[in-house]
């Protein structure tokens, strides 16, 4: 792997280190999963076209220009867009309409993707080109790929696009770097004029044949592609939450009982019941002794408030709803979005409304409403860890309260951002603008159905990672007692990177570095060791019970046929 070296991004901002691998995935338009895509992001990983996508690719476009020699009229190929769909173009304009296409449709404004979203981008749609059903030629997809993994990425600003006709603008911008217009950068070049930034890696513009500009911009991959690593972030704060959560029932002297199996087994969704598993492999006293837990085994609480007791019923279907979206993201990854689709095997080109982006669009607006309940918890958490009258802790989890203010205001931090995803998690996909003379008259609004989700989705690691500085901090005032293994060695991961809270300090940075473990998965990395081996062990032992339970069942068999024998003779 090659690190590329720090360099200036947008105005003030500075691209991240980026690592450019030599390891390839191989895209054929069906295979690629949500976090093949965000690892693309990251640069894990270079794109070959598989050979059979090489061989669909040939067959569409033998088809495109067989339309062409024929002097058929077909929407896209010989025909202006939208409203203007009616109009014939004279065959010497054909590629005169596809660059006046990609020029006229990146109207985008705001900043630009990162460079790790734009390649989600751009990935995202050299697989869909993959698939064989837009007609592109294989030296203009080839030309393509080769700009992807040189990580030549053109200036693709993120707002502009309504989801359908796809996410147009983005699209272009996307579609105007690879001709050698507008804006590009690189690793090696930073930001310069595309074609500057092409011919530094040895690369030339993509010279556009008829039909390949709207193959290029037709399609749900904004949506999407911010889709997946909107999920797969999702995903990987769910998990951590169960920890995190874990942790602050333990501080807060909380009980397991809450998360007896049987319980579970009498609601048996899939998420409920396997986020309260987790907190039984964490909190297991029995498995894993905890000196916190011993402490209180006889006190006369009965059972703890719902921000404790009914985490596997509140996390358990922020698991599911991941799990439903995931699947509906999946599906858009690999999916033809192009219109007209070309359909070689028939020897036609189809219109259809394949780019309309309402599944990601609802599916990324329901993700965000079921992932913000972990932020909605955690902050009731939160109030509990740093309320005297609530934890039996000092206030804000400080010494000398008063000269210092400790967790008071990274409480209000939590407070404000969960507040700000109330307004973030109205739907955006209930909304609908007609545009283009009301040829396009309903839309999805998916782009900011996904710009949001991620939102929501940042704010959540936030608001966790500060129930988690706070949750370690209340572990100090248990001491010399300690909590289960498996807590104590998420404990020492968060006081590798923040020390104790002694006495007031600049916190915002502290915030930083636990929020950082959370992104990179850190807290997950320590605990899943202790919950899979809880699982595998418990697992055994059900095996076991159930073998002997057929055993007893057998030798009852056995006695009453004996029995009847008996009786009979």
């Amino acid at each position: 792997m090659t690190l590329c070296h720090q360099i200036s991004f947008h105005h003030n901002q500075k691209a991240p280190i980026c690592i450019l691998s030599n390891k390839y995935i191989y895209v054929d338009g069906e295979s690629l999963t949500p976090q093949d895509v965000f690892n693309l992001g990251k640069g894990l990983y270079k794109i070959k076209l598989s050979p059979e996508s090489e061989f669909k690719v040939k067959q569409s476009r033998l088809l495109i220009e067989s339309i062409i020699q024929e002097k058929k009229v077909a929407y896209g190929i010989n025909t202006g867009f939208g409203k203007f769909a009616r109009t014939v173009i004279p065959e010497s304009k054909l590629k005169e309409l596809q660059d006046n296409l990609v020029r006229s449709h990146s109207a985008g404004v705001g900043k630009p993707l990162s460079p790790e979203r734009t390649r989600m981008l751009f990935a995202l749609r050299i697989n869909v080109l993959a698939k064989g059903y837009s007609g592109i030629s294989l030296e203009t997809l080839q030309q393509a790929i080769d700009a992807f993994n040189a990580s030549c990425l053109p200036y693709v600003p993120e707002k502009g696009t309504v989801g359908a006709s796809g996410d147009l603008a983005p699209l272009s911008h996307l579609a105007l770097g690879l001709i050698g217009e507008g804006k590009m950068w690189s690793p090696k070049s930073g930001w310069a004029d595309a074609k500057y930034v092409l011919k530094a890696h040895n690369l030339k513009p993509v010279s556009l044949k008829p039909k390949e500009g709207l193959a290029l911009i037709n399609g749900t991959q904004l949506i999407t592609s911010l889709g997946c690593e909107a999920v797969e972030r999702a995903n990987a704060i769910a998990k951590q939450a169960d920890v995190v959560a874990a942790l602050t029932l333990e501080v807060l002297k909380g009980t397991v009982k809450a998360f007896d199996a049987d319980i579970h087994a009498m609601r048996p969704h899939p998420g409920q019941g396997e986020v309260a598993f987790r907190f039984r492999s964490l909190l297991d006293s029995e498995h894993h002794p905890s000196e916190i837990a011993e402490s209180h085994r006889f006190c006369d609480k009965v059972q703890d408030p719902y921000t404790l007791r009914c985490c596997p019923q509140v996390h358990g279907v922020v698991n599911d709803t991941i799990a439903f979206v995931k699947n509906i993201i999946m599906t858009e990854v690999n999916s033809a979005t192009d219109n007209p689709m070309v359909f070689s095997e028939r020897g036609e080109i189809i219109s259809g409304g394949n780019f309309h982006g309402e599944y990601p669009a609802k599916a990324l607006d329901y993700l965000a409403i079921g992932v913000h309940e972990l932020a909605a918890i955690s902050e009731r958490r939160i109030e509990r860890l740093c309320n005297p009258s609530l934890s039996e802790l000092p206030a804000f989890l400080v010494t000398e309260g008063g000269l210092n203010s400790g967790f008071m205001i990274a409480h209000c931090t939590a407070a404000a951002l969960v507040s700000e995803n109330k307004v973030l998690c109205h739907p955006s996909s209930v909304d609908s603008i007609s545009t283009s003379a009301a040829t396009e008259d309903h839309v999805s609004m998916g782009g900011w159905a996904a710009r949001k989700a991620l939102k929501v989705v940042e704010h959540v690691e936030y608001v966790l990672a500060i129930e988690l500085l706070a949750a370690c901090q209340g572990l100090e005032f248990h001491r010399p007692l300690q909590t289960t293994t498996p807590l104590e060695k998420v404990y020492d991961l968060v006081r590798s990177a923040v020390r104790p809270w002694m006495k007031d300090r600049f916190m915002a940075p502290d915030i930083e570095r636990v929020h950082r473990l959370l992104r990179d998965q850190k807290v997950w990395e320590v605990a899943e060791p202790y919950i899979e081996k809880y699982r595998k062990e418990h697992s055994l032992a059900s095996r076991s019970l159930s073998s002997l339970a057929s055993s007893l069942d057998c030798l009852s068999l056995s006695n009453f046929n004996l029995h009847d024998h008996n009786e009979s003779s």
